[in-house]
Order: structure tokens, then C-alpha cells, then sequence
């Protein structure tokens, strides 16, 4: 399985995946805030992200979680998810994870609990690398998530693409490693057709958290 956010990174790592002979991507995991049946710190609406799975002709398990949420709760639902998939035969859980090595330690042992195996197929790679690859194979993408602590807003509902590289302070990642912002993908060669939506209304959580609402629609899937 791989453990999935929508966004450019779960998507770059799923590619490294598809790309290994020994591998078999069988299913994406995604965790939902239970409350407004969003992705997770990205803020897209479940009807998307099916979508997205659809389109990627892949099974997608969801997690569904209280917003807040604490690190015990996170473990015991997400734990919750992956069981019936670890008895059906999964053996490993990927994560699009770059750098940041207390994440990557919490993930290894909360899957070393449950008998699985930890796959990091994009640990260690350049995120300056990482970005322009994701940009040159033509892949697309929507900033839907920015840390106003770490990014400036007028970034939210940007296009993921040379320009806003070129754009981003030296501070920030150009993956937003550092939780400086988050992203949807959707489209490009792997997928059939572009994902069909239009940006919405705009939401500030904390304080500090702008969030860009995306809105499923019919014959719209170009977003400047």
C-alpha cells in the first residue's frame, strides 16, 4: 500500500513505485478529517480524491480521523485501517517522505507494531531534483495549503509549476518538506485525463493555515 495525501510527493513516490519490477502498488491509504471529509492537512474534499484514486485505477482504504487528533488516536485508527489489508496478504506500506527523520523513525515504528514493512522510495532524493522532475514529465498540480508562518498566502491556488519555483524564498523546500505548503495533483501522462474542478472560497484555520476549497465540475480541469 501507499500511504497517500493527494499531493505531489505520495504521487512522485507512487511513480518510483510503478517503476520497480518487484513491486506492486495494491492500494492507496488516505487519511480524512471525519468531520468535514477532507484529505488531511491538504484540504481536498473526498469526492476529489475518489476521483483521483478512480482515475489512477487504484483501491483507496480511508482513515478516518478527529480534527484535532492526537498521536495515539492517529495510531490505533490508522493501525484500524491497514488490518484487514495485512491479513489479505500486504506485506509493505510506502511513504512519500524526502528528509525529515523523526517522521520517518515514527512511521517505522508504528509499522514495525503491525509486522509491515516501511518502504521510503524517495528518502534522500534532492527536493530541488524531485520538483522539476515532477514539472518536466508533465505532471500538474494546485497549491491547496499554505503555512502562512513559512509561505506567503498570494501562493494559495498556484499552479505547481517553473514559475512558482523560481517564486519561492530560499526558506522553503521546493517539495514544502516542512509543511510549508501542500498540493493536489491532477493530471498529467499518468493520468487518462485531467481531474475536472474549479477553485473555491478560501479558509484561514489556526490562524495561520490558508486553505483553498476545490470544487468538483464538469469540463473544468484547467487551472491557472
Amino acid at each position: 500500500m501507499l500511504s497517500w495525501s493527494g499531493g505531489k510527493d505520495s504521487f512522485a513516490a507512487l511513480l518510483r513505485l510503478e517503476a520497480n519490477p518487484n513491486i506492486r502498488v495494491a492500494a492507496l491509504v488516505t487519511t480524512l478529517a471525519e468531520s468535514y471529509c477532507r484529505i488531511s492537512m491538504h484540504g481536498v474534499p473526498e469526492s476529489l480524491l475518489d476521483a483521483q484514486a478512480q482515475a489512477l485505477g487504484l483501491p483507496l482504504a480511508k482513515c478516518l480521523l478527529p480534527d484535532p487528533c492526537d498521536n495515539d488516536t492517529y495510531c490505533s485508527r490508522f493501525s484500524a485501517t491497514l488490518a484487514p489489508w495485512h491479513a489479505a496478504g500486504i506485506h509493505g506500506i510506502a511513504f512519500g517522505d524526502l528528509f525529515l527523520v523523526a517522521i520517518r523513525a515514527f512511521r517505522e515504528e508504528q509499522m514495525r507494531e503491525l509486522g509491515l514493512e516501511p518502504i521510503f522510495p524517495l528518502w534522500g532524493e534532492p527536493t530541488e531534483r524531485l520538483a522539476r522532475e515532477f514539472i518536466t514529465t508533465g505532471h500538474r498540480a494546485i497549491l491547496t495549503m499554505i503555512d502562512a508562518e513559512q509561505l506567503d498566502p498570494a501562493f494559495l491556488g498556484r499552479s505547481y509549476d517553473d514559475a512558482l519555483l523560481h517564486e519561492l524564498p530560499p526558506t522553503v523546500d521546493p517539495c514544502g518538506e516542512n509543511g510549508e505548503f501542500h498540493s493536489f495533483v491532477w493530471g498529467g501522462p499518468r493520468f487518462p485525463q485531467p481531474l475536472n474542478f474549479h477553485p473555491g472560497r478560501r479558509e484561514i484555520r489556526a490562524g495561520r493555515f490558508h486553505f483553498l476549497d476545490l470544487i468538483p465540475g464538469v469540463g473544468i480541469s484547467q487551472v491557472v
